[in-house]
């Protein structure tokens, strides 16, 4: 069966987004002179943010084709691509709400700012990062929910 016609089409492309969310999109916000070239960041930090981006790209090629493969299991491998996402997602809200403990911050100076936000109901300046994973959980949640049960 073809994975355009298995009834899990919405749920792949739902899936999908927040998966190029963290594998493909980190390569053009991070890898650039607000992260990994970043003249103000130590060596150190430059290395660990590559290695970061590396790791994500690996992990969204494999949800990818766990997503997109066609094959028996679909189901499960659309669950276990969700958890990939979930687990990487979970890592980001973690560094988040430690910030106090390891003296963290949610951007720099010189890096993405926050922006005037378009409804200013939870803050008037929005984060990009926190903003944008917020957006990919919605999407992530549907896709999840869209997964089609086996019959």
């Amino acid at each position: 069966m073809s994975v355009f016609n298995d009834h899990n089409l919405i749920a792949r492309i739902l899936l999908t987004i927040p998966t190029l969310g963290y594998g493909a999109l980190t390569i053009v916000a991070d890898f650039n002179a607000t992260h990994a070239t970043n003249p103000a960041w130590t060596p150190h930090a430059r290395f660990h943010v590559v290695w970061q981006i590396s790791s994500y790209i690996g992990v969204g090629l494999l949800a990818l084709v766990l997503i997109w493969s066609p094959g028996p299991l679909a189901p499960e491998r659309l669950y276990l691509a969700g958890a990939l996402a979930t687990l990487v997602y979970i890592g980001f809200f973690a560094a988040l709400f430690m910030m106090p403990v390891y003296g963290g911050g949610a951007y720099d100076a010189n890096g993405y700012q926050p922006f005037k936000a378009p409804v200013p109901l939870i803050a008037p300046r929005w984060d990009a990062n926190i903003t944008a994973f917020s957006v990919q959980i919605v999407f992530l949640v549907a896709g999840l929910l869209f997964v089609a049960r086996p019959a």
